[in-house]
């Protein structure tokens, strides 16, 4: 999916947001946005994705600041917010495929742009699928062998748990998630810092510290463990902005709540929709 002029502005929020989570210091901050938004000018194209465009303005923060994880913070704030309704509590029940995969989605409420009370009602309504190819991903998942979990941000893990072991039951999934510090996403060393890696059998990373994933970018074991996979599902926007890139393989599921109007109009749905679809 190709970057839009409605991203611009987004972009530039982004530049500001992330100064302020990285930094006290207002110069090193005022610094931090002028360069950013300078870079943002000079990277944004109609030929690139939104992703491609977001990654150097991160690493920028990220170099003038010293701050390899600004996100950290909100990162703790999500998964606190996400143990308060005592996810975990469930983790063992059985409701059924469709009941774990209305968990999940519903987990992609979660946004770093949101005020957090605000997400927090929302997590508590009920979920309606705008695109709903659940029962597609029902009939592939009896004959697969290898399934590929791409995670997103760090308060998701514990909504994904339910529907992890319940693709656990069919077949040998993988969750996947980022090498090192982007946005709020979930790494290989925040599974540990929150206690949560002992949940998931198998974890492998992108090799990247990109939200989604540039496939050209990525690690050698994952484009192999990606191209092995028998269903691979995708969390998020930034997975739909990046693999929807590519050619469709018939075997990626995209979960995810359409919280942005570029998304929700490349998927032909109304924004704010959640949605599971075949790819």
């Amino acid at each position: 999916m190709k970057i839009t002029e409605v991203c611009y502005p987004c972009l530039g929020r982004l530049v500001r947001q992330a100064a302020e989570l990285a930094t006290e210091d207002p110069d090193l901050r005022a610094r931090v946005i002028e360069e950013g938004m300078k870079l943002l000018q000079r990277e944004f194209s109609p030929e690139k994705t939104s992703i491609a465009v977001a990654m150097p303005l991160h690493r920028m923060v990220k170099a003038i600041t010293g701050n390899r994880d600004p996100y950290l913070r909100m990162k703790e704030a999500e998964v606190a917010m996400a143990r308060q309704l005592d996810l975990l509590r469930d983790f063992g029940r059985r409701e059924g495929l469709k009941s774990d995969i209305m968990q999940a989605v519903r987990g992609n409420t979660i946004d770093f742009f949101r005020d957090a009370e605000e997400v927090r009602r929302d997590l508590m309504l009920p979920v309606e699928f705008a695109i709903d190819d659940t029962g597609k991903l029902e009939a592939k998942l009896e004959g697969a062998r290898r399934v590929l979990y791409l995670a997103d941000n760090a308060g998701e893990v514990l909504f994904d748990l339910r529907l992890v072991r319940t693709l656990g039951d069919h077949a040998a999934v993988t969750y996947v998630v980022k090498e090192s510090p982007i946005q709020n996403d979930i790494t290989r060393s925040d599974l540990d810092y929150f206690g949560l890696a002992g949940e998931l059998s198998r974890v492998i990373t992108t090799g990247t510290d990109t939200p989604g994933v540039e496939m050209d970018k990525a690690s050698s074991e994952f484009c192999s463990e990606f191209e092995a996979a028998d269903l691979v599902l995708a969390k998020g926007m930034g997975y739909w902005e990046t693999l929807s890139e590519l050619p469709p393989t018939g075997k990626v599921f995209h979960l995810l709540k359409a919280k942005c109007l570029p998304v929700a109009n490349s998927l032909g749905v109304e924004l704010d929709s959640y949605v599971v679809f075949l790819r």
